[in-house]
C-alpha cells in the first residue's frame, strides 16, 4: 500500500507540535468500531502505542475478556458483571468474612478466595502470605487507576489470572532475562552486581510478580500494564533493567547488598515516567523490530 503524504506531513507536524498521539488516538477510535472488536489489532496497537487514558479501562476490559468482542452486548454483559459481583458480595457478608469496615482491597481478595475455591474457613483466616501480599499490592494500584468498584475488580481478577495462566512459566525465568539484557547494556554495572552479592538480591518479586505495583506510581505503572495487559510479560524486564541504568551511579557506589535493594523498593517517584519511556523504547529495540 502506497503511503499517504498527506498522513505523513500530518503525522511530522503533530510530532514536532507536541501531538503525537493524535495519529494514533484516531487509529484506536477506528479500531473500537469494528464489530465485533479485533482483538489481535487491539493487543498489537496497545503493543506498539501508549493507550489514551479515556479509552484504556475499556481496551484493557476487551482484552482481559471482562466485555466480549461484540459491542452490542457490552451493556448486557456489564449487567451480569454487576450481579455476579453484588452476589459475591452478599455472600460473603452473610458468611461474616467482611464488614462494612473492611478494607476494599481485603473485600477484592476474600471475593476472589471465594471464586476460586481457596476461601480459607473463618477461623483459620490469618495474616495475607506473599501469594496474597501480591494480590493486595496490585489491588491498592488498581484502585488508584480505577474509580468504580465492581470495574476495579473485575479488572484485578482477570489481570491476575490473566498473569497466571499466560506468565506463570515464563516468571521464574525473567531474572535471568535481565542479567541477559543487563550484560549487554551495562556490563560494568552488572559485574558490580554480582560481586557485591546484590543481584541474587534484586526486589524480583515486586518487580516480576507485582508487576511494580507498589514500586512506580500509578500514572507510570498503568502504561506498563498497557503492555503486559495486551499480552507481553517482556516489558516488566526492560523497565527493570531502565531503573538500573537510571541509577548505575548510586547503585555503583553501593557496596552491600541491602542497601541498594532498600534503595530499589523506595525509587525516587518523580522520574519514573521517563524511566517507563526509556523502558518502552528499549522493549521495542529488543523485542519488537
Amino acid at each position: 500500500m502506497a503511503d499517504d503524504p498527506q498522513r505523513n506531513f500530518r503525522s511530522a507536524y503533530y510530532e514536532k507540535v507536541g501531538f503525537r498521539g493524535v495519529e494514533e488516538k484516531k487509529s484506536l477510535e477506528i479500531l473500537l468500531k469494528d464489530n465485533p472488536l479485533d482483538l489481535e489489532k487491539l493487543s498489537t496497537f496497545s503493543q506498539r502505542f501508549p493507550l489514551p487514558s479515556m479509552y484504556r479501562i475499556h481496551v484493557w476490559k476487551v482484552l482481559l475478556g471482562i466485555l466480549p468482542p461484540h459491542n452490542d452486548s457490552h451493556s448486557l454483559v456489564g449487567g451480569y458483571r454487576k450481579e455476579q459481583y453484588q452476589d459475591i458480595l452478599e455472600a460473603l457478608e452473610v458468611m461474616r468474612y467482611i464488614n462494612p469496615s473492611t478494607p476494599s482491597t481485603h473485600v477484592y481478595l476474600r471475593m476472589f478466595q471465594l471464586e476460586t475455591l481457596v476461601l480459607p474457613r473463618c477461623s483459620e483466616t490469618s495474616a495475607p502470605d506473599e501469594e496474597n501480599e501480591d494480590f493486595l499490592s496490585i489491588s491498592r494500584a488498581m484502585e488508584e487507576i480505577v474509580d468504580d468498584p465492581i470495574d476495579c475488580y473485575w479488572l484485578i481478577k482477570c489481570f491476575i489470572h490473566q498473569f497466571n495462566t499466560k506468565f506463570g512459566d515464563s516468571v521464574p525465568h525473567l531474572p535471568k532475562s535481565l542479567e541477559h539484557y543487563l550484560s549487554q547494556e551495562e556490563p560494568r554495572l552488572l559485574t558490580h552486581l554480582k560481586t557485591s552479592g546484590t543481584l541474587a538480591q534484586l526486589p524480583y518479586g515486586l518487580w516480576f510478580r507485582r508487576c511494580f505495583a507498589g514500586c512506580l506510581p500509578e500514572s507510570s505503572l498503568q502504561r506498563v500494564w498497557d503492555k503486559v495487559i495486551s499480552g507481553s510479560c517482556k516489558i516488566l524486564v526492560f523497565v527493570a533493567l531502565e531503573i538500573l541504568l537510571s541509577y548505575k551511579i548510586m547503585l555503583m557506589g553501593i557496596s552491600r547488598p541491602e542497601g541498594a535493594v532498600r534503595f530499589l523498593c523506595n525509587i525516587p517517584q518523580e522520574n519514573t515516567d521517563a524511566i517507563v519511556t526509556k523502558a518502552i523504547d528499549l522493549w521495542h529495540k529488543y523485542c519488537l523490530q
